[in-house]
């Protein structure tokens, strides 16, 4: 028998492709954008409705830095850094999307230095998939108006470990004993990414209560902070790209799906077929990647097709763990089919790189230039 991760149910995956027709083809244009934006129930009134607040300022050398905030109706306030080279501008505008890595404590420090500079806590993170650096701050510094905002259940938007169940703290005392600790040795940081990934099935369920899904919260947060970028006088609301790692670059297809406003994209580490995935892939990910009833719209390379021609650069990894090789092929030829026919071919573009899941300074800095290329003024 073949080796599935639902093991004797591997053939429930056929049968439910074909009684519900699920994963069509799915061509780029209004038609799909508009099925993903009600599959995921998406309020231009929520969108509309951010009132940022200054939280601080520092300077970097030729890279000025501040700490914005804003409400997006509900719970914690967001906290984001935007990042910019000096002068009046107006400069293009990145929104630069972090990842999910199962860490949720941090958010947009995984990418970003803010005022107090690196967090050693990060410093294996980063190494691990960042070429040891902060890809934002050094994006801005090509040029750009950078934004990292925390995600929905990241940083600032993080649950209190304090508000949690006896069930939830039981299971941290599990998780110490088991790794060897004591409960008191672990950091705050330690602690809520014990207990998140646990929290992340909680909240599943509340979001399939509330009539919505955490890849739906996610995106509409994203969205919230795209529109703050855009309303910036030092950011060209007409040249913005967005660029993502991982968990990262799903929010990038989702946010791009959703809204004209993405004019240059970079996905990494985050490009399959989705039947692909069905055997051996689904386990080690978040529910960030699946909004349910997205695989009767199309596949995944279709919905991250679903803006051609507007451009984008998809970077695989050959040795990804996360992906199966024949899921990344797959995406791959639907994507270039897909824009071969939007008659703009070169406006997609591939790279298959050697390794593990990452996003180091080399493929940084061929994303950046891909965005320099893209959001100069009169590419588009």
């Amino acid at each position: 028998m073949k080796r599935t991760d639902m093991g004797a149910y591997g053939d429930w995956f056929q049968l439910a492709c074909r009684q519900g027709n699920l994963f069509p083809r799915a061509v780029p244009g209004t038609t799909t954008q508009r099925r993903v934006r009600e599959l995921l129930d998406l309020h231009d009134t929520e969108v509309d409705s951010c009132v940022p607040a200054l939280g601080g300022s520092w300077q970097d050398g030729e890279l000025l830095g501040e700490v914005v905030s804003w409400s997006v109706g509900f719970g914690p306030r967001t906290e984001a850094y935007v990042l910019r080279p000096e002068g009046r501008g107006p400069f293009p505008g990145i929104i630069a999307l972090h990842d999910h890595a199962n860490v949720k404590y941090y958010g947009k420090e995984k990418i970003a230095d803010g005022p107090d500079g690196p967090v050693a806590e990060l410093d294996e993170l980063r190494n691990k998939f960042y070429g040891g650096r902060s890809y934002a701050n050094h994006l801005a510094r090509r040029g750009f108006v950078v934004l990292v905002h925390d995600a929905f259940m990241w940083g600032s938007r993080r649950f209190s470990i304090d508000s949690q169940s006896e069930a939830s703290r039981n299971q941290l005392l599990a998780f110490a004993a088991t790794n060897g600790r004591q409960v008191q040795e672990m950091s705050n940081a330690e602690k809520y990414d014990a207990l998140a990934r646990q929290l992340e099935h909680s909240i599943a369920k509340y979001c399939s209560l509330l009539n919505t899904s955490i890849s739906a919260r996610i995106c509409q947060e994203d969205w919230i902070a795209l529109n703050y970028l855009k309303s910036r006088p030092d950011v060209d609301a007409d040249r913005i790209g967005c660029v993502g790692l991982s968990g990262g670059g799903a929010r990038t297809v989702l946010l791009r799906a959703v809204t004209g406003d993405i004019k240059a994209a970079v996905i990494t580490g985050m490009m399959s077929s989705f039947r692909a995935f069905l055997e051996r892939h689904m386990a080690a990910h978040s529910w960030m990647l699946f909004p349910p009833g997205l695989s009767r719209i199309g596949d995944w390379p279709d919905i991250a097709a679903c803006r051609a021609p507007a451009p984008i650069l998809v970077q695989y990894l050959k040795g990804d763990q996360l992906l199966p090789s024949s899921g990344m092929t797959a995406a791959h030829q639907r994507l270039a089919e897909h824009y071969a026919a939007s008659g703009r071919p070169d406006r997609y573009v591939s790279s298959f790189v050697d390794g593990s899941h990452r996003f180091d300074v080399v493929m940084q800095e061929k994303a950046f230039d891909f965005l320099a290329r893209w959001l100069a003024p009169g590419a588009l």
